[in-house]
C-alpha cells in the first residue's frame, strides 16, 4: 500500500505541465461546431481546491473495468482479462472466482460489468455482462479471441465461501454478433422498479454504425430487462421490445439520479462525448448528428449535429473525456460536491465532476489529474471515492479527504 496527498497543484507537478491548466483552454477538434444552448459545453471551470489523499488497496489487477460493494464490507471487482475477484477491506485479493461461462477476450472485450442485486444478502445474487464469442464448444472459464462476439448479460449466485459462481443463467444476448472487438457498452444498472439496464455499443466498424438508427437489432441501443430476462423497453411500435432508447455510440458511464432517471455518458469519437439524460423511446441521434469527428479528421456523415426528432447532448466534450464510469455523489467526506455527477476519465485520467443544475452543467472541474485512466467510480459508506485504473498493473483507489 502507499498513500500520497495530493492537492491539485501537486497533482500537476505530478503529472506534467500540461495538467494544473484551464482543461477549457484545449483546443476543439471539430472547431466550427456551435452548441446548440448557453452552457452545452465547457462549463466555467470550478476550483479543484480540497486536498485529496489517495490510497492503492490493491495494485495488480488485469484491467479492472466494473466493482461493487457486497454488504459484506468486500468489493466485487472484474478484470477484463476474464477473473472475477473480491477485494476484502483491508486489501486482500481473492483468487479468480470460479464457473464463469466461456469469454472472447481480446481488444475492448472481456468481463466487463459487474452488479450486485439489492438482496444480495439473502440471495447471493449477481449481474455480469461480458463480450462471448456467437458460437462456442469452450468450457466454463475458458477464453477465445476469435470472433464473431456479442455482448452477453448473466445473472448468478455467488458460493457462499465466495469461490464460485453458480445458478449461472444468461438474460440478454446482444444480437446480431460483429468481429470488431470494439464498442460493448456494458454498464449495469437496475432502475427504481427493479429492471436491468444495459447499456450497449453500435461494434464501432462503419457498417455496424449505421445499425444504431435501426430497429431490428440491439446495436447502439439502451436495454430494458426484467431481472430474469424478459422485455421491459420503451414499447414503440416497431422497436424490438426490449429496447428503451437508441442512436448511441458507446455508453460505458451510466447512474441513476435521486429522482430515478437514468442518466449516460456517451463515448464520442474524436470530439463528441456526450452526457444525456436517456429517457425511453427517444433517439439520440448517433451517426446521423455529433459533436465529434472521424479519427482521420473527415466529418461524420453530413457533419451536422443536429436534426429534428434527434435528442441534443445535456452537455458534450471536445477535445473527449473518453467517460467510463459515472456515480452521483452522496456522501458526508465531500459535502460540497453532493448531488454532484463524477464520472471517470479515460483520456482525461482525471475524476471529472460537474455542478448540475436544472438539469444543466453550471460548472466542470477535474480532480487528480494524471492519475491514471479511470474505468469506474464508486461511493464507500463513508463517503470517500473509489476508483478503477485500468491498466495492465491496475488498481483500486481509496480517495478521502486530506488535510
Amino acid at each position: 500500500m502507499f498513500r500520497t496527498l495530493l492537492a491539485s497543484a501537486a497533482a500537476a507537478a505530478l503529472a506534467g505541465p500540461a495538467l494544473g491548466q484551464d482543461f477549457n483552454a484545449a483546443p476543439p477538434n471539430v472547431p466550427e461546431n456551435e452548441p446548440a444552448f448557453e452552457g452545452q459545453t465547457r462549463a466555467p471551470v470550478m476550483a479543484d481546491d480540497i486536498p485529496l489523499e489517495t490510497t492503492a488497496v490493491v495494485e495488480g489487477l488485469d484491467h479492472p473495468w466494473g466493482m461493487d460493494l457486497l454488504p459484506s464490507g468486500e468489493w466485487i471487482v472484474t478484470e477484463r482479462a476474464g477473473n472475477l475477484r473480491l477485494v476484502a477491506e483491508d486489501g486482500t485479493l481473492s483468487e479468480p472466482i470460479t464457473g464463469l461461462p466461456p469469454m472472447y477476450v481480446k481488444e475492448q472485450g472481456g468481463l466487463l460489468d459487474v452488479l450486485a442485486a439489492p438482496d444480495f444478502a439473502e440471495s447471493r445474487r449477481l449481474f455480469l455482462s461480458y463480450a462471448a464469442p456467437e458460437a462456442t464448444t469452450l468450457g466454463a472459464d475458458e477464453r477465445t479471441d476469435q470472433g464473431p462476439e456479442q455482448t452477453v448479460v448473466i445473472t448468478a449466485t455467488l458460493s457462499e465461501d465466495g469461490t464460485a459462481l453458480e445458478n449461472v443463467q444468461e438474460i440478454f444476448r446482444q444480437q446480431p454478433a460483429w468481429a470488431t472487438g470494439k464498442h460493448f457498452g456494458s454498464r449495469l444498472v437496475l432502475d427504481d422498479g427493479g429492471r436491468l439496464l444495459i447499456t450497449l455499443g453500435e461494434r464501432s466498424d462503419m457498417e455496424p454504425r449505421m445499425t444504431a438508427q435501426e430497429d431490428d437489432n440491439h446495436l447502439g441501443k439502451i436495454i430494458r430487462i426484467s431481472p430474469t430476462g424478459e422485455p421491459a423497453g420503451a414499447g414503440i411500435e416497431g422497436w424490438m421490445p426490449e429496447v428503451h432508447s437508441k442512436g448511441h455510440r458507446n455508453i460505458q458511464a451510466a447512474t441513476l439520479d435521486d429522482q430515478g432517471r437514468l442518466w449516460v455518458v456517451d463515448m464520442g469519437p474524436q470530439g463528441g462525448d456526450e452526457l444525456n439524460l436517456a429517457q425511453e423511446g427517444l433517439n439520440y441521434g448517433w451517426p446521423i448528428i455529433t459533436y465529434g469527428e472521424e479519427y482521420s479528421g473527415e466529418p461524420i456523415g453530413e457533419g451536422i449535429t443536429a436534426q429534428e426528432g434527434l435528442e441534443q447532448p445535456v452537455y458534450y466534450w471536445d477535445p473527449v473525456i473518453a467517460p467510463s464510469g459515472m456515480v452521483v455523489y452522496e456522501g458526508e467526506m465531500f459535502p460540497e460536491w453532493q448531488g454532484d455527477f463524477l464520472i471517470g476519465g479515460l483520456q482525461a485520467q482525471a475524476v471529472v465532476r460537474l455542478d448540475m443544475q436544472d438539469d444543466r452543467v453550471a460548472g466542470e472541474a477535474r480532480h487528480l489529474q494524471g492519475i491514471g485512466r479511470v474505468r469506474d467510480v464508486a461511493v464507500a459508506p463513508d463517503g470517500a471515492l473509489m476508483l478503477l485504473i485500468d491498466a495492465d498493473n491496475g488498481s483500486m483507489i481509496r480517495v478521502s479527504r486530506g488535510e
